[in-house]
C-alpha cells in the first residue's frame, strides 16, 4: 500500500511544482531574471494546450499567438513578453536572447487592447540545437508608458535577436515581473516555413 501513496505523493508534487521552483529548475533563473515570479501566468494555445512548468511543444502547436491571462486590476497597465534565452542554442546562447513577443501598455489583461513593439512568432529552434526555453513575463507597469523605438512585425526578425528582457524592464522601471510561465520546443517541420517568414528588414 505505501508504494501507491508513495506515487500519488510524487505526482501531487510534480503538479504542485512552484513557479518559482520551475524558473530555478530549467534555469530560466538566472539565465533570464534574477528572480521568479510566485504567480503562474495562464497561457493557453488555441489547440487547448497550456504552457506550464516547461512543458515540450513543437513549433507546429505554438506557431499561432496563445490566448494569455491573469487577473488585473482596473486601470492597471502590463507589458508581456515572450523570449528565448537559448539562441541559436542553449549550448552556445550567443544570440541570447531572441524577442518573440512584446506588448505593452496593456489595459487590465485584454492583450489586445496593448501596444505591440514586437508582433508575436512562434517558435523556431534550428536544427540539432535541441530543446530551447520560451519564456513567458508578466510586467506591472507603474503607468501607461511611453516606448520609442520602431515596432517590429511578424515578418521580421529585426532587432529580435541579442534582446535582454532584465535590463529592458530595469530601463522602463517595471520591476520584477508579477507572472510568468515557459514551454519547451525542439526543431520540427515548420521551423524552415517560419524562418522563410522573416526578413531581415
Amino acid at each position: 500500500m505505501l508504494f501507491p501513496l508513495l506515487l500519488i505523493a510524487s505526482i501531487l508534487a510534480v503538479h504542485c511544482e512552484s513557479v518559482e521552483d520551475a524558473f530555478k529548475s530549467h534555469g530560466v533563473v538566472p539565465d533570464v531574471i534574477p528572480e521568479a515570479p510566485n504567480q503562474l501566468l495562464k497561457v493557453t494555445y488555441n489547440n487547448g494546450l497550456v504552457a506550464k512548468n516547461g512543458v515540450e511543444f513543437t513549433p507546429t502547436q505554438v506557431k499561432e499567438q496563445p490566448n494569455v491571462e491573469w487577473t488585473a486590476q482596473p486601470g492597471d497597465y502590463y507589458t508581456l513578453i515572450m523570449t528565448d534565452p537559448d539562441a541559436p542554442s542553449r549550448a552556445d546562447p550567443k544570440f541570447r536572447e531572441f524577442k518573440h513577443w512584446v506588448v505593452v501598455n496593456i489595459a487590465g489583461n485584454d492583450v489586445s487592447s496593448g501596444e505591440a513593439l514586437a508582433e508575436y512568432i512562434g517558435s523556431g529552434p534550428p536544427k540539432d540545437t535541441g530543446l530551447h526555453r520560451y519564456v513567458f513575463l508578466l510586467y506591472k507597469q507603474p503607468g501607461k508608458l511611453q516606448f520609442d523605438g520602431a515596432r517590429v512585425s511578424n515578418k521580421s526578425r529585426r532587432n529580435r535577436p541579442k534582446f535582454h528582457v532584465a535590463k529592458f524592464a530595469e530601463h522602463h522601471q517595471l520591476g520584477n515581473p508579477v507572472a510568468g510561465t515557459f514551454y519547451q520546443a525542439q526543431y520540427d517541420d515548420y521551423v524552415p516555413t517560419l524562418h522563410k517568414q522573416l526578413s531581415e528588414e
